[in-house]
Formats: C-alpha cells, sequence, structure tokens
C-alpha cells in the first residue's frame, strides 16, 4: 500500500471488498480514513464504553437519531459485532482508536487488544460515508473523495437532547454542491436514516455557529467554488463531544474519518 500513488490506493479502496479492507486495517497495512472504502457497504463510526454507562449512551442515541443513528450493539465483553459481519473484531478493525480516559482524550492508537475490558460494551453508529457512492452514481461529485481527503467536519452551535450524564452540541459533516446537487443530494440522502438521513442545514454556515469553513475542527479543510454552497449534515462524531462532557473514566470511539467497513450492503438499509 505504502508504494502506491494516493489515487492508486484509493481506486484500490474502493473496489475492495469490506474484509479485504478489514484485513488490511488489523494487519496494519491501512491506517488512514475510510472515504470511499468497500463502495456501496456501510461504514460505522464506533463508541466502546463501560457497561454502566451504557443505558444512558444508548438513550442518548434514541433522543439523537440524526447524529447517532444505531447500527448495532454489542454484548457486554463481546468485540464481535456479528449483524454486521462475522469476522469482525472491534479492538482491531478500525484504522485508529480515541482512547478516552476520565473526560479526556489521552492517546491515539491503531490496535485496542491491549485495554479491552470485560465490562465494555460497543455501540456501532451510522456514518454518511455509506451513502457517498449512492450520490457518485447520481452524478453529485463527493470531493473529498476524489481529492482523496477526509471529509470536513465542525461542531456547530445546536445542542443535542441530553441523556444521563452525555449531552453537547452537534458535529456536522460538510459537502461543497451547486444548488441542482443539492436538492439531488438531499432527495438521495433522505432514503439513508441509518447513515444521518437527509442534511441538517445548508447555506449559511454561520446560523449553525460555524465561523471558518477553512478550518474544520475534525478532518480535512475542501475549497469550495463560487457556484457551491456548504451542505450539512448531522455527523456520527457527536457522541464524542458528549463523551468529553461526560467525564467517563474509559471509553474508546474511532478516530474521525476512520470507520469500521461492514458487510452490510448499504441499499439494504435504505427506504425505497
Amino acid at each position: 500500500m505504502d508504494r502506491h500513488s494516493a489515487a492508486d490506493r484509493s481506486e484500490s479502496l474502493h473496489s475492495s471488498s469490506p474484509a479485504v479492507v478489514r484485513r488490511l486495517i488489523r494487519d496494519g497495512h491501512f491506517a488512514e480514513n475510510t472515504a470511499g472504502a468497500s463502495a456501496g457497504f456501510l461504514q460505522a463510526n464506533l463508541v466502546v464504553l463501560p457497561y454502566q454507562s451504557a443505558f444512558d449512551f444508548l438513550t442518548f442515541c434514541q433522543r439523537n437519531p440524526k447524529p447517532c443513528p444505531l447500527l448495532a450493539v454489542g454484548k457486554r465483553g463481546d468485540p464481535s459485532l456479528p449483524t454486521l459481519g462475522d469476522d469482525i473484531d472491534i479492538r482491531t478493525d478500525v484504522p485508529r482508536y480515541r482512547v478516552f480516559r476520565d473526560g479526556n482524550l489521552v492517546d491515539e492508537v491503531s490496535d485496542i487488544r491491549d485495554i479491552w475490558r470485560d465490562d465494555l460494551v460497543t455501540f456501532a453508529i451510522g456514518c454518511s460515508f455509506s451513502w457517498e457512492e449512492a450520490l457518485v452514481d447520481e452524478g453529485v461529485p463527493v470531493r473529498h473523495v476524489e481529492l482523496g481527503r477526509n471529509v470536513s467536519m465542525y461542531r456547530t452551535n445546536v445542542a443535542t437532547e441530553p441523556a444521563g450524564a452525555f449531552a453537547g452540541d452537534l458535529v456536522v459533516s460538510m459537502r461543497p454542491l451547486r444548488p441542482d446537487h443539492a436538492i439531488r443530494a438531499i432527495q438521495i440522502t433522505s432514503r439513508f436514516p441509518l447513515a444521518h438521513g437527509a442534511p441538517v442545514h445548508f447555506g449559511d454556515p454561520e446560523a449553525i455557529g460555524i465561523t471558518d469553513l477553512a478550518k474544520p475542527d475534525y478532518g480535512d479543510a475542501v475549497e469550495i467554488l463560487d457556484d457551491e454552497v456548504p451542505v450539512f449534515w448531522a455527523c456520527g462524531v457527536t457522541p464524542q463531544v458528549a463523551i468529553l462532557g461526560a467525564g467517563l473514566d474509559f471509553c474508546v470511539t474511532h478516530m474521525p474519518g476512520c470507520m469500521l467497513v461492514t458487510d452490510v450492503p448499504s441499499v439494504r438499509t435504505a427506504i425505497i
């Protein structure tokens, strides 16, 4: 993989099966963002936390279905997610993880086997990467995929609905689109409620508390052309903001943009 150009690598991952992508990640050959990987399959955000906090977090997801659409919840102490893939090991199959202790981000790692605990519960949350292939198929360009970059993500001033210790502002992902493409993107993505569904905002970013699109809080900036508008979707990084405020003694999430690639075809979850 290291010998390939960014374009070659992106194309290779785009056409690879989810099992192949997970094997590359597990074997330490890929540790970057998964935008465009295994086109047409669901990707998932990750939250792993102690059992004692699992009910409150489940409630947080249920109260905030746009940023936190649940794909699967693991069994206590079990790193597999059999409804999303037969061979998934959540301890190794995400390119990069973030480790939180006492409400603080303390580490970013590529493997969590050595810190896995028997009381941990895994939550897999839908991701907007899951419908990007559907946009491309309909002639709607996805610039960060074209450039081989991570999607731009921003913290907003839009509050989520709290549950227990979990609360915080909404995080959004942004894709610049011409107005005609934005209309088609709204139509397409509304069919994928388990991948955040339709946008939550488009146009003026300051209306949702974003002051500089050139400086995303997570991911990479992309150019917005004169004939384009920024279109914002709810983002599965939202729980990481809530986790920072919850002060949990221990929690693991994905690195923004570095997702679990599942075996579930995106079309299977679409509303026809």
